[in-house]
């Protein structure tokens, strides 16, 4: 198949405008606790979508042959690192819930862009310090540190500009502190999805041996890492529906705010998975040199696109010009970064 870069370069584009808009119909959920509405929306991303999406994209009837014939190894390193993923996933959601759509995807995403990329050749054996590509990985990974700096800076100018109130109204559970931890971890966390990528390759080999079209080759080995990200994310939120009583939120409140929430959750679900179904499609597109600056390039239009909704939904209102300037340099860095690492 000849490669295609600017289609590659819109899918991906198609996909990373889901995964900035998934927070959002989370704003409609009415009355259930984080954790209630977060695991709802993970069985819709992690569970449903998954395999919905490989059984319309795979030839009829080959699915459960293309699980078959791939390599056990494969498909087990697939769910470890999900799981490891889905550490990141979930802190990834509270960076958002403590920093707001635009902050904490930008650190978060800074950091999963930096380190999706140095994963796989580290583990790999290969060494960064002995050749020109791994030292432009690593001064990649400094950039997108000062670019967190910067976006940091960005958040302390907006907590100190902002009464109490006015952050509550921006961002309801704001705590800049608390959310640079957690969207630090989150990010270092879903760079192993990447990883994931990387060691399901035998299973998206015999997805294509059975005659699946390059564009949807990925699909059967997001079965496996979102299978590992949901047990992790479902047992913390269990976890916390047990710990904060929040189990009857299923089932209290009638059928009519059931529905609503399942609507807003799964639709959050879906929205988030857009950006890997299209990542897997869009990487397939591009010639084998270009193909490594696939994650790079999900994670800044990411960056881009999570800030614009921050915009929208007002998080940064009130907080001043040179709060939004410096907010805009660290952005500048941060999408910097992603490039240089693969350059």
């Amino acid at each position: 198949m000849e490669p295609k870069p600017l289609l590659g370069i819109l899918l991906i584009a198609v996909g990373s405008i889901g995964a900035a808009s998934f927070y959002v119909p989370f704003k409609k959920v009415k009355k259930w606790a984080w954790e209630s509405y977060w695991i709802t929306q993970g069985l819709a991303a992690w569970i449903i979508a998954p395999w919905l999406f490989a059984l319309l994209t795979v030839p009829d009837g080959t699915l459960m042959q293309i699980i078959s014939d791939a390599p056990s190894s494969a498909k087990w390193w697939a769910v470890f690192f999900g799981a490891l993923w889905g550490v990141g996933g979930l802190t990834f959601g509270l960076s958002i819930r403590y920093l707001g759509v635009a902050l904490g995807q930008s650190v978060a995403l800074g950091f999963c862009a930096a380190f999706g990329t140095l994963i796989p050749p580290i583990v790999a054996g290969e060494s960064l310090f002995s050749s020109t590509s791994g030292l432009l990985m690593l001064t990649g990974v400094a950039i997108c540190v000062a670019g967190i700096t910067v976006i940091g800076y960005a958040g302390a100018l907006k907590n100190k500009n902002l009464s109490a109130e006015e952050r509550k109204k921006a961002v309801k559970e704001f705590a800049l502190k608390k959310g640079l931890i957690i969207a630090v971890f989150a990010g270092i966390m879903s760079a192993c999805f990447s990883y994931g990528i990387e060691s399901g390759k035998p299973i998206a080999d015999a997805a294509k041996n059975l005659g699946t079209n390059p564009l949807y080759q990925t699909n059967p080995v997001l079965i496996f890492i979102l299978l590992g990200g949901f047990f992790t994310n479902f047992v913390y939120c269990v976890f916390l529906n047990i710990k904060n009583g929040t189990a009857k939120d299923y089932i209290s409140g009638g059928g009519g705010i059931f529905f609503n929430n399942l609507l807003f959750t799964f639709l959050a679900g879906f929205l988030w998975f857009m950006q890997f179904q299209f990542f897997g499609m869009g990487k397939s597109q591009l010639p084998l040199s270009m193909s490594v600056f696939a994650w790079s390039i999900l994670m800044a239009l990411n960056i881009a696109f999570s800030n614009i909704w921050g915009i929208f939904l007002k998080e940064w209102k009130g907080t001043g010009t040179k709060t939004i300037v410096v907010l805009l340099i660290g952005i500048l860095i941060l999408i910097l970064s992603t490039f240089v690492v693969n350059l």
